[in-house]
């Protein structure tokens, strides 16, 4: 299920979810019936898919997995210890993920939260850089209230105190139809911030201005793994570069 739809599910149950389906469906693709494109398997989970077994996901074939720590400052994700030291266990090589609410505190803010509630990194070569998810708003107007300038002002703030933080850029997970609504398609973040791109459909698409390709493709809701499926855009060789910072 895509990020939009388990939030207006957490938040306010099954009935607002049944008026949005169709409406996100619509703007990340369908539900697809078709194979998994080229690249190396991975995996996102959150507090949805509870206690995950990892030794499964990772015989199915699944090498990497982005877990959700939290949301603005508010929440945390009560299953984030057992998936996120679980999928590292097994020998995956995984990250954290927050999810954005631009419209309660700043973007700094929320990168503090993020990193002081799992969201860090370490030169260890199995945890990735953190994962920003900025998507369609749940809770209200598709932007949050933001005007596009404020919106790149906005992310601009998380990624670079994210950096502050940890030394890393962050990965940034959207769509290309929010990115260009909501950020006038800005190119300003491609050079820095690896991206995840999410499109339910046989092709990945026009990817968001500045990226020449994208690093994650979140591709399915459902499919081998629990939770949405997907894929890393090279080898796992090339996928520990990313996780060491290419230093280690």
């Amino acid at each position: 299920m895509h990020r939009l739809l388990r939030s207006v599910l957490r938040t306010t149950g099954a009935a607002a979810l049944a008026t949005v389906t169709a409406a996100a469906a619509a703007l990340i693709g369908a539900a697809p019936a078709h194979a998994a494109p080229a690249g190396l398997p991975g995996m996102d989970v959150s507090s949805y898919q509870g206690n995950v077994n990892w030794s499964t996901a990772w015989a199915n074939g699944a090498r990497f997995a982005y877990v959700k720590a939290t949301e603005g400052t508010y929440y945390t994700n009560a299953y984030f210890a057992q998936q996120y030291n679980g999928s590292y266990n097994v020998g995956m090589i995984r990250g954290a993920y927050h999810f954005a609410r631009p419209d309660t505190t700043t973007g700094a803010t929320q990168a503090n939260y993020f990193v002081d509630h799992g969201g860090g990194w370490s030169r260890d070569g199995k945890t990735l850089p953190g994962a920003l998810d900025i998507e369609y708003n749940p809770y209200g107007a598709t932007c949050y209230g933001l005007s596009q300038a404020s919106m790149r002002s906005w992310i601009a703030s998380f990624v670079n105190q994210y950096y502050a933080r940890t030394g890393r850029w962050a990965t940034i997970y959207t769509t290309t139809d929010w990115w260009s609504t909501c950020t006038g398609n800005t190119s300003q973040f491609a050079a820095n911030n690896p991206l995840w791109i999410a499109r339910y459909s046989s092709s990945v698409g026009t990817l968001p201005a500045g990226w020449g390709t994208y690093s994650f493709w979140q591709w399915s809701s459902s499919g081998t793994f629990p939770g949405d499926q997907n894929v890393w855009n090279g080898t796992l060789d090339r996928l520990r570069v990313l996780a060491c910072n290419g230093t280690c």
